[in-house]
C-alpha cells in the first residue's frame, strides 16, 4: 500500500492524459525507407531447400528434422528403437539426397 500511494503522488501516472495512438495504413512496409527482412534471392532459395525437403521419402525428412531438435542423436535413436550408427548413417543418407537434389535444381 506505500507503493500505491508513492507511485500515485510521484509519477501522477494515472490521472494523466497520455493516450498512445496507432495510425493504420494500407500499406505499412511501403513507408519504410530500406527493405526488411531476407532478400528475394535468400527466399527463393529457402523455397528450394523446403520443396526438395518435401519430395525426400519420410524417413531422410525425419532425419533431417531431427537435427533440429535440441535432443542429442543418441536420444532421437533411442527414441526410435534404433541404434547411434543408424541414425548417423540414415542422416548422412539423407544430407547426401538434400544436397543432390538442390544441385539438380539450380543447374
Amino acid at each position: 500500500m506505500v507503493v500505491w500511494h508513492q507511485l500515485a503522488q510521484d509519477g501522477h501516472y494515472l490521472g494523466s492524459a497520455w493516450v498512445r495512438r496507432a495510425v493504420l495504413h494500407a500499406q505499412p512496409l511501403g513507408r519504410l525507407s530500406e527493405p526488411v527482412g531476407p532478400s528475394l534471392e535468400a527466399q527463393l532459395q529457402a523455397r528450394e531447400v523446403l520443396e526438395a525437403l518435401a519430395s525426400l521419402p519420410p524417413w531422410q525428412a525425419e532425419a533431417l528434422l531431427s537435427v533440429d531438435n535440441p535432443e542429442s542423436l543418441v536420444a532421437y535413436a533411442k527414441r526410435r528403437g534404433m541404434s547411434p550408427g543408424t541414425a548417423a548413417s540414415r542422416l548422412r543418407i539423407a544430407r547426401e539426397v538434400l544436397a543432390l537434389k538442390i544441385r539438380r535444381w539450380r543447374r
